[in-house]
């Protein structure tokens, strides 16, 4: 396996960002460029088959190794940039989410809040009681409180002598985000952010209006499916399910008898999540194995696996809305997106089993190159994880418990090598 000791190719005034999108079924690297009125130009992508991951998480690192390793070669291929540098994804269903709370007081002659004061109000609401084996991935903040005032999202600027905070604090194992930096390393590449999987996605598929008013972002991949709950313009709930497209092809595998090649093409090219939704009930024609006669089923009869799966995904995800407590406050309803949301009827699935508006989110907002390509639901966190990194290239979104000011790109790797080398 050829390891890369490359510089990253870049313009005199071209900047490039690489999304690497670790799953349970495929290794995704997109390759893109910033481009006209804040739009991406798309230079590569590359993709190669995944058995190394189970329910999101690394089992196996070799074999994750030459996945990472065959889907950045042929980005670099179809992109003509040596990749050095990746912002990866990170999810499974060791993935948790809480609220807290923080409170500063504000110093200074004219008590005046800088951007100094809400980052130490920041690392106040970290000051949480985690176990050994877990470390903080997000702080996400929900809103301020600047002497008893609430609903602020800014407080920079502001006057005050008292602020609080509501965030949402996303957790991981350390030995699962340990383990993708691993592979990542092994693969001749360096991780310059590690970022939710939901998270990444959201800003790839959702509108800032409908972040507004309220919608329920939904992941469905081929390990997991990610849950991301958004309102006034925040996340406000994550999950992660360990049940996704992968459950519903081994279903399919082992209901017909056939081999899991066989099941996932069949999944993809004539399956449906949704019996009413089939027009035509066409007979398909499957070959024997090991010399037996071909078996003849129709769509129906392959719906009728397909449909009990997805129905039972999109009702843990409607426990996790109404968890949530906000599941009266998403009138924008719900955005489907990633790989497993591609199985035809699925939309109209989520609408029953939901009972909210429900669309297919494919990522937007691109300027040039392989446009057509990218805009599919499977690219929804690569391309995600590259407009995540545009928006806060200048912060690190991993938390290693030491003030911000410190921070630097430099220090913020040095920091992660640590972190993962704790246990």
């Amino acid at each position: 396996m050829g390891f890369r000791k490359k510089e990253q190719e870049k313009g005199p005034e071209e900047e490039i960002f690489v999304g690497l999108d670790i799953g349970t079924t495929k290794v995704c690297a997109v390759v893109a460029a910033p481009g006209d009125h804040g739009k991406l130009n798309i230079l590569g992508i590359g993709n190669a088959v995944s058995d190394g991951l189970t329910r999101g998480v690394v089992t196996n690192i070799d074999r994750t190794v030459r996945s990472i390793d065959g889907a950045v070669r042929e980005a670099e291929a179809q992109s003509g940039v040596k990749i050095r540098t990746v912002t990866v994804g990170i999810a499974g269903d060791h993935i948790q989410s809480f609220q807290s709370r923080g409170v500063i007081a504000i110093s200074g002659s004219e008590h005046e809040i800088s951007r100094a004061d809400v980052d130490r109000l920041i690392e106040d609401t970290k000051r949480v009681a985690l176990p050994a084996d877990r470390r903080i991935i997000h702080v996400i903040p929900q809103e301020f409180i600047v002497d008893g005032q609430d609903g602020v999202f800014d407080p920079v600027g502001m006057s005050g002598v008292r602020m609080e905070a509501t965030v949402h604090i996303i957790t991981g194992l350390v030995t699962a985000a340990q383990n993708i930096y691993k592979c990542v390393e092994r693969a001749g590449l360096s991780v310059n952010d590690m970022v939710l999987e939901p998270l990444a996605s959201s800003y790839a598929v959702l509108e800032e209006e409908e972040k507004e008013v309220g919608t329920v972002l939904i992941d469905i991949g081929g390990g997991t499916t990610d849950v991301a709950v958004f309102e006034e313009r925040t996340i406000r709930h994550t999950a992660v399910i360990g049940i996704a497209g992968k459950k519903v092809t081994d279903d399919i595998r082992k209901g017909l008898g056939i081999l899991s090649d066989q099941a996932e093409r069949l999944k993809k090219e004539h399956g449906f999540a949704y019996l009413p939704a089939i027009v035509d009930n066409e007979p398909l024609v499957l070959p024997g194995i090991g010399g037996r006669s071909p078996i003849e089923i129709d769509k129906k009869l392959l719906a009728q696996i397909i449909q009990p799966r997805m129905e039972e995904i999109l009702e843990i995800v409607s426990l996790e809305i109404k968890r949530s407590g906000y599941s009266k406050h998403l009138f924008a309803g719900a955005v489907l997106t990633g790989g497993g949301s591609l199985i035809k009827g699925t939309v109209e699935l989520a609408r029953e089993v939901l009972g909210m508006p429900v669309k297919m989110g494919i990522p937007a907002g691109f300027g040039s190159g392989l446009v057509r390509e990218i805009e599919n639901p499977m690219y929804a966190t690569a391309v995600g994880l590259i407009l995540y990194r545009l928006r806060h290239r200048d912060r690190s979104t991993i938390s290693f418990d030491t003030p911000k000011k410190h921070r630097s790109v430099r220090h913020m790797i040095s920091k992660m090598t640590e972190w993962f080398n704790e246990l």
